[in-house]
Order: structure tokens, then sequence, then C-alpha cells
């Protein structure tokens, strides 16, 4: 994500060339969502460029290839699996979470095959599963199976977070794509693990945000009291100005934490590039 061609403008400015990129967002940001490993796995070379850009507390987020939770549905796939984390073992200490984003046709009836492959997984490697079929989110049965069997491997369930973009109006190219792609999912905000993320997906309006992120600014100070290391990743319908809106919104909850006397050490100052133009 962090090589999005329009932050040329922004985030980065005209002089940084795109190997340069990520050691530059690396610079304002403590975290980012590695997307291009779901289409297709990156070289050894490149992973060791990755690690040398980014400091020892940055975190990256990589979701697991799509041979893998797409078309074999986390089905024989252990030599895929094992060759995609040898390719990744450079940046091992420095993944926060390992995602395992789910099709919408993953349903109750795979939670065997789910929790086989959490078995497998590594005990030390910190996983989070995004699931998108309806009966998860209906607070039935199939849920709490699936919320039990979560909380049982110590993996959290990504929150998708699409209320202010389905609150968006239509009448932009880059709100239909969104409407189009993105889940129109209830928002359970339950923490399974230690390290819970959220996925918000922003209205194109900046000040329309707030309604939707105020129950965040509460949960996010509760956990962070509970000891857990939650992930907060901002998008907007074309990302465009994702960078100044993650921005502003992680001021909010600064203020916030600040109010709950949190410790500073639990929620690292923001460093904004001074190329943002904050809105």
């Amino acid at each position: 994500m962090w090589s999005h061609n329009h932050w040329q403008q922004s985030l980065y400015g005209s002089g940084c060339k795109a190997g340069e990129r990520l050691a530059k967002y690396a610079e304002v940001f403590h975290t980012v969502e590695g997307n291009t490993t779901f289409y297709a796995t990156p070289g050894i070379p490149t992973v060791k460029k990755w690690h040398q850009a980014t400091s020892d507390h940055f975190r990256f987020t990589f979701k697991l290839p799509q041979a893998i939770t797409h078309q074999n549905q986390l089905v024989h796939c252990d030599q895929l699996l094992a060759d995609f984390f040898s390719t990744m073992a450079p940046l091992e200490d420095k993944v926060g979470l390992w995602k395992i984003q789910l099709p919408a046709q993953f349903g109750p009836t795979a939670l065997p095959a789910l929790e086989k492959f959490l078995k497998r997984l590594p005990s030390h490697y910190p996983a989070g599963v995004e699931v998108r079929h309806p009966a998860f989110f209906a607070k039935g049965e199939e849920e709490k199976q699936l919320n039990r069997l979560l909380v049982e491997h110590g993996v959290n369930r990504i929150i998708m977070d699409s209320r202010p973009v389905f609150a968006a109006r239509p009448n932009t190219e880059a709100v239909i794509d969104a409407h189009q792609k993105k889940p129109k999912v209830p928002v359970h905000a339950i923490a399974t693990a230690d390290y819970p993320m959220i996925r918000f997906i922003g209205h194109p309006d900046d000040a329309s945000n707030d309604a939707f992120f105020a129950n965040w600014l509460v949960r996010l100070p509760q956990w962070l009291r509970d000891g857990k290391q939650p992930y907060l990743f901002i998008h907007t319908p074309d990302n465009n100005h994702a960078p100044e809106l993650a921005t502003r919104l992680y001021r909010l909850l600064q203020q916030k934490v600040t109010e709950t006397h949190l410790p500073d050490t639990e929620l690292p100052k923001a460093e904004p590039d001074p190329q943002i133009t904050l809105l």
C-alpha cells in the first residue's frame, strides 16, 4: 500500500524515488498493510529490501496468498504455506499480523478446515482472520463458534468498518467502485486475541468520518488499558487522501488516550511528514 502513486504529491514529495517510498512511509506511520502478497509472493531480495527500509519498531501485516485462502480455501496447502513463510522469513521479526482473508463463500461448514489450518500455523506467529460470510455476522451460534475457535487459538478477528464509505453518496467513480468492491458487513468490535485489527474505510468528506470514528475513540483506549496492541488501518474510496485522514484520526486518538491518562509509551507519538496537508 506504500506504493500508491498519488501520495507522491503529498506524503512523499516529487523528489522521492519509487524505491525510497517505503522508508519514507515508515518515517510517518508505524505499520502498513502488505496487500501485494495476496496476488504474488515477492522474491527474497525484495523481502530483504523491505526489512532494510524500516526500523526495528515498524510492523508489516501481510495477507496470505490467494492460492491458500481463496483457491484452496485452507485445504491441501501445507507446501504453499511453507514456501510462503520461507520466502518471508527475513521479515519475521517485523510482522505484526499474518492476515487470513477468507472469501464470502467460506461459511460455517468450513470451520473445521479453518481449525485444522490454525493448528498448523507456527504458535509464535500472530494471525488475524477476516470473514465475509453473512452467518458470521448474524450473532447466532455459527458466529459464536467462529469466535470461540479464534479465542481458543489466540487468533484475532479482523474488523471491517465500511460504514463511512457506504454512507457516502455514489456520485463519484471512486465511491461507486468502493460500493461495488468493499464488503458491507456489520461492525462487530470484538477482540478475540491480543492484536485486534480494524480496517476503517473512510467517507470521502473528511469531517463525515468523525461520527463513525467516535466509537473507536472509546474502544481503542480500552483495548490499550487491557494490554492489547491494536492495529488501525485507514482507507478512503480511492486511497488518494488516506494518509491525511489517517493522520487526522490518529491525532484524535492521541487526544483521547491523553484524556484517559494512558502512559505515553502505550501510543507512539505521530510524526507526520510536513508535506502532508492536514484537513
